[in-house]
C-alpha cells in the first residue's frame, strides 16, 4: 500500500438502504454547482511528479491523463509504489503540482496560491486508512470536526447532521462513545461520517475499507454510490479490496506511475 503525504522522500495512505440526505443536515453549500454541473469535476493532463533531490530524485508519475465523471465512483488500482496515492493527493490539493495540469472543480491547481488550495480543500472530503480520531471526543463530536472548516453557520446543526450520518453507517447506538470504546471498524466508519458531513463535492478515499468487515465495507461503498446518485458526489477510491470492485463505475489501473488500463463497468 502506498504511504501517506507526510513523507517527502517517497510516495506516500443497499443503494436502496441509503435514504436521501436533505441539505439542511449537511450544511456546507455546493458552491457554483449549477454553473459547473456539466463540467468534469477533475481533469488531469500530462501530469508528472518527482520525489527527492539531486541524485536521489525519482519520478513517480509519468504523463498521466485522466478525466473523472461527476457522480461516479472511480477505483484506482495498482501495486505498492505504483503512484496511486501520489495521484490522489495531487488531485486533492495535498501536494503541489510540479509539472502538467490538474483542474479541480474548474480551478487550475498548477501554480495556484495556498489560499486557492485551501478554498478548494473545503469543497472536498478525505477518508484515509488511519482514522485519526480525537480520543477525547465522542463519535458525534469527531464527526462535527468535519464542519469546522466551513465556519460557524455550518456547525449550528451539527448534532442532527452527525447523528444522521452515524446512524446511516450503523452506529446509531454508539453516538456518545469515545474511540477507546469502539472497534477498529467502528472508528473507521466514524471517520467516513466526518468526511461526508460537510457535503463534499468530491470524496478522496485511500484504502477506506481496509479495517472493515465485508458487510461494513459494502455499507460504506453503497453509501458513497448513493451520494453520487442523489447529489452528484464524485468519489475517487484507492483500494485493493476485491469485494467492492463490482460496485465501481470505473476502474483505473496504474503501473510504475503510468495509467495502463481504464475500464468502465
Amino acid at each position: 500500500m502506498d504511504g501517506h503525504p507526510q513523507s517527502s522522500a517517497g510516495e506516500p495512505s443497499p443503494t436502496d438502504d441509503v435514504e436521501p440526505m436533505d441539505r439542511s443536515r449537511t450544511l456546507a453549500p455546493l458552491a457554483n454547482l449549477s454553473r459547473q454541473a456539466r463540467d468534469p469535476p477533475i481533469v488531469v493532463r500530462h501530469l508528472d511528479h518527482w520525489f527527492g533531490q539531486g541524485e536521489a530524485r525519482k519520478q513517480a508519475l509519468f504523463d498521466v491523463n485522466l478525466t473523472l465523471e461527476r457522480g461516479k465512483l472511480t477505483v484506482l488500482l495498482g501495486a505498492s509504489g505504483s503512484g496511486k496515492t501520489t495521484l490522489l493527493t495531487l488531485m486533492g490539493c495535498l501536494r503541489r503540482v510540479q509539472e502538467g495540469s490538474v483542474t479541480l472543480l474548474g480551478t487550475e491547481l498548477a501554480g495556484a496560491p495556498e489560499s486557492v488550495l485551501v478554498a478548494c480543500r473545503r469543497r472536498l472530503g478525505f477518508i484515509f486508512q488511519a482514522h485519526n480520531l480525537h480520543e477525547s471526543l465522542t463519535a458525534m463530536q469527531n464527526v462535527r470536526m468535519g464542519l469546522e472548516v466551513h465556519g460557524r453557520e455550518a456547525t449550528m446543526a451539527w448534532r442532527e447532521a452527525s447523528a444522521h450520518l452515524l446512524t446511516l453507517l450503523g452506529l446509531g447506538e454508539r453516538l456518545d462513545y469515545r474511540p477507546a470504546n469502539l472497534s477498529g471498524g467502528q472508528k473507521q466508519r466514524v471517520a467516513v461520517a466526518r468526511a461526508l458531513v460537510g457535503n463534499p463535492e468530491i470524496i478522496f478515499a485511500d484504502e477506506p475499507t481496509a479495517a472493515l468487515d465485508k458487510d461494513s465495507a459494502l455499507q460504506v461503498v453503497r453509501l458513497l454510490k448513493g451520494l453520487g446518485a442523489e447529489r452528484g458526489t464524485t468519489t475517487l477510491m484507492v483500494t485493493h479490496d476485491t469485494k467492492i470492485m463490482d460496485l465501481a463505475d470505473r476502474i483505473v489501473t496504474l503501473e510504475e506511475g503510468q495509467v495502463v488500463s481504464d475500464s468502465r463497468m
